[in-house]
C-alpha cells in the first residue's frame, strides 16, 4: 500500500486507527506509521494494547491477541498509540475510528448513519473505520442513502465516486490488515480535495502474514480469514 501511495504522490497519509491488535507484527506496523510521519488516531485495539483500556467486550479471539500485542510491543510503542487522539477535524473533513458519536460505534448501514450526520458541523466528509468494510453514505438535504458497496472486481484495481458539493459524506475506506468484505486485498482510499474518493485494492502476500501470526501463536483463525477476507 505504501509503494502504491508513493507512486500516486499523495500529499499525507492518515490512519483511522487499529494499527496493532490481530497481526504477528505490531511493533513492526508501529514503527512503519512513525518512520513514515504517518497522521493517526487511536483505535479501540490500540487503546486496549497500549493498556489505556481492557478488553471487555472482546471475543475470546481478539481478547488473546490483543493481550498477546500488549505483552509484546516495546515500550516507546505504547506511549505512541498512547498519545494519539481519538478524532482530528481538518475543517472540511474529520476523521474518526467508529463514528462521530462513539468510538466504538458500529456504522454498518443507513439505521446508524443517519443520526451522525447531524454531528459533522461544519464539516462536509467523515472519514471513519472500525467495521473494516468499505461504504459511503451520503446525506443530501434530508436524503441519506448508501451510495457504495465495496465490491470492486477481482480483475480491476479502483472504483472512483464523485463528491457532490451540495451533500454531506461518511467515508470507510475498508482496511488494509484485515478486509471484511469476502475480498482478501488490501483496501484503501485516495480523498482528492477537488471532490473525489477513489477506492484502492492491492494483491499482497497473505501466506507470509499467514505464517507470521501462527509463529507469533496466536489463533489459527486469525490467519485463516485473510485467505476469505472475512
Amino acid at each position: 500500500m505504501l509503494n502504491d501511495i508513493l507512486q500516486l504522490e499523495c500529499d499525507e497519509i492518515l490512519s483511522l486507527g487499529d494499527i496493532v491488535g490481530y497481526g504477528g507484527e505490531p511493533n513492526e506496523c508501529v514503527g512503519l506509521l512513525r518512520e513514515k510521519s504517518v497522521v493517526s488516531i487511536i483505535g479501540n485495539h490500540d487503546k486496549v494494547a497500549a493498556g489505556i483500556k481492557e478488553p471487555i467486550n472482546f471475543n475470546p479471539i481478539a481478547r488473546e491477541a490483543v493481550l498477546w500485542t500488549r505483552d509484546n510491543l516495546k515500550e516507546e510503542n505504547k506511549e505512541y498509540l498512547k498519545n494519539l487522539p481519538e478524532n482530528i477535524n481538518y475543517g472540511n473533513f474529520i476523521l474518526v475510528h467508529g463514528a462521530i458519536s462513539n468510538p466504538d460505534k458500529y456504522i454498518t448501514g443507513l439505521y446508524e448513519a443517519e443520526s451522525e450526520f447531524d454531528l459533522l458541523g461544519d464539516a462536509k466528509i467523515c472519514f471513519f473505520g472500525h467495521t473494516h468494510v468499505g461504504a459511503v453514505y451520503a446525506r443530501k438535504e434530508k436524503d441519506v442513502r448508501n451510495i457504495y458497496v465495496n465490491k470492486i472486481p477481482p480483475d480491476k484495481k479502483s472504483l472512483n465516486i464523485e463528491l457532490e458539493k451540495d451533500t454531506e459524506y461518511l467515508i470507510n475506506p475498508g482496511s488494509v490488515g484485515q478486509p471484511r468484505d469476502r475480498d482478501p486485498r488490501v483496501s484503501y482510499l485516495i480523498y482528492d480535495d477537488r471532490g473525489s474518493v477513489e477506492f484502492r485494492r492491492l494483491e499482497y502476500n497473505i501466506e507470509s502474514a499467514q505464517k507470521i501470526i501462527l509463529e507469533a501463536g496466536l489463533s489459527k483463525t486469525l490467519a485463516e480469514r485473510l485467505t476469505y477476507g472475512h
